[in-house]
């Protein structure tokens, strides 16, 4: 009675699969044969098809909800499986109390091997949260604001995710960034922290992890900074450093080290209010390292005091906003001034209050003219071809005078979806799309999406690959650069120069139904990880 509903045309498929009724019966029959049930709760959102606050996209439906309550109550164990590509409300784990909950994301071809390899315990999850998960879908800041069609204001600036949380309402949360449980237990000893010259090097910190459980595992090491509030405004906590340790047997150890550079705990300057506009700097005072396996259960490890404010990198104002809008900052911690609560930075929230934006004040159009390149006369077709660059009988300036300018236009606009002149089926072709390019010389190259594999729209077959957010999930360098050797390989195969991806944009708020595309509400994971991958697929 209820067949998979694909929807008809793009972007048209439903949020949700409907359930199928449970009446008790039934349910105590399978509970009669079966100590452990298992429950699957898939999502689906997307281009051009967002996730909304009610039930079937990111709340549940009242078909699983009762689904939920029935099996719960029956069943000796009841483990439920999240099929998604955003975080969803989690309310129901406290109501019905299911013996264990996992998010699986989308796993690609190989994700449901991967689930029964951890439900049969032959492997021991690791993967940690890349987001933070709250009570209410209003307590992002973002919220207010999402889906906005005429204009939307990001007025939380910096605070998103759990830069937000920790910092203003940490009381909001309900499962913290970097949160993730495992089959084992590990004790996080931290051997040194050490910065030769403070603001100017890197800071090390020596961890060593001890898997105290009785089945192997592996850990994730977490080391988030609270840099002094100053005139800027900080995050109570930002993630500065991370690494996966490898599979430790029980009692075995490890020791693990992240060097931090100093430009991750810089900030950025865009009014000027420290004298130093557009610039990335480190302010005077205590910048304090906090160690452990969550942004909330990481312990104070270390502090460094700095007596002048470094000036890192001094850059220039590009896009600054044109419309005034205010947006937010840190005030008072708990009532009282914030230079006075620098023992608890990072553990009191503090106070909200907004501040006018630094809007524009360069004329970036008349920037980018007097800036613009020195433009080469046309001279023909020489018989240059593009090789003879390439060996330096010829420069390039030489090379490209020969080129018109509706050739030079066709080099960059390329031809669309399905260019029958490259591999059928992907994204785009460009390069040498005329007869008159390819006649210099110059080849044509393809691109493909994306950020879950390969897509060819003509039957040919690419590995599915997990998504970005299941990706960061694992925290593990390592083991994403290995898998994209092989997509890198599978692309050289198919004949395919450029991959549309790895997508790093943010994730601001639950319902952006792309999401699954993107990594973590967190920059330096997002960014980690995507270097990781490109190193591996280059």
């Amino acid at each position: 009675d209820h067949p998979f509903d694909a929807g008809q045309g793009w972007a048209s498929e439903p949020w949700f699969q409907e359930e199928m009724p449970l009446d008790t019966a039934l349910v105590a029959e399978a509970a009669a044969r079966s100590d452990t049930a298992i429950i699957i709760i898939g999502r689906t959102a997307g281009e051009d098809q967002d996730n909304k606050a009610e039930a079937g996209s990111y709340l549940l439906t009242e078909a699983e909800e009762a689904m939920l309550s029935v099996v719960c109550k029956t069943f000796k164990r009841t483990v439920v499986l999240l099929n998604v590509g955003n975080v969803i409300d989690m309310n129901w784990v406290e109501k019905y109390r299911p013996s264990a909950v996992a998010y699986v994301w989308q796993g690609g071809q190989e994700g449901g091997n991967g689930v029964l390899d951890v439900l049969t315990g032959a492997v021991s999850p690791s993967g940690k949260l890349p987001d933070t998960i709250v009570y209410d879908i209003n307590d992002y800041p973002s919220t207010a604001q999402f889906g906005e069609r005429e204009k939307a204001v990001y007025a939380e600036d910096i605070y998103v995710g759990y830069r937000y949380f920790e910092t203003f309402a940490k009381d909001k949360v309900q499962y913290p960034f970097g949160y993730g449980l495992s089959y084992t237990t590990f004790m996080t000893e931290v051997v040194s922290v050490t910065a030769e010259a403070f603001g100017q090097g890197n800071v090390k910190v020596v961890a060593r992890v001890t898997n105290t459980g009785s089945v192997p595992g592996k850990e994730v090491v977490q080391v988030y900074v609270g840099a002094p509030q100053g005139r800027l405004g900080k995050a109570a906590r930002s993630l500065c450093g991370f690494s996966k340790t490898k599979t430790l047997l029980p009692g075995e150890s490890q020791e693990v080290t992240i060097e931090i550079p100093a430009y991750y705990l810089a900030s950025y300057d865009d009014s000027g209010v420290t004298g130093h506009k557009s610039a990335y700097v480190l302010e005077e005072g205590t910048y304090a390292f906090y160690v452990g396996g969550d942004v909330r259960a990481a312990a104070f490890a270390a502090g460094f005091e700095l007596e002048e404010l470094i000036v890192l990198e001094q850059l220039e104002e590009a896009v600054a906003p044109v419309e005034p809008f205010d947006i937010l900052k840190p005030g008072m911690v708990k009532g009282r001034a914030k230079e006075e609560a620098s023992e608890e930075q990072g553990m009191s929230s503090c106070e909200a209050k907004y501040v006018p934006v630094a809007t524009r004040t360069v004329d970036l159009a008349g920037r980018v003219t007097k800036r613009m390149p020195k433009t080469y006369e046309y001279t023909g077709d020489k018989g240059y071809k593009l090789a003879d660059a390439a060996d330096g009988k010829v420069s390039m300036e030489d090379f490209v005078a020969q080129l018109s300018d509706e050739e030079l236009a066709a080099i960059v606009r390329g031809e669309g979806m399905c260019s029958p002149k490259v591999t059928p089926g992907i994204a785009g072709a460009f390069g040498g799309v005329t007869e008159s390019l390819k006649g210099f010389g110059i080849p044509i190259a393809g691109c493909s999406d994306g950020p879950s594999g390969i897509r060819m729209d003509c039957g040919t077959l690419a590995f599915a690959m997990p998504n970005g957010t299941l990706l960061a999930a694992t925290f593990n360098e390592r083991l994403s650069t290995e898998l994209y050797e092989w997509e890198g390989l599978e692309l050289r195969k198919d004949k395919i120069d450029t991959l549309l991806g790895p997508g790093m944009n943010i994730h601001r708020n639950p319902l952006n139904g792309r999401n699954f595309e993107y990594y973590s509400e967190d920059p330096l994971l997002t960014g980690k990880m995507a270097a990781a991958q490109l190193k591996g697929m280059h």
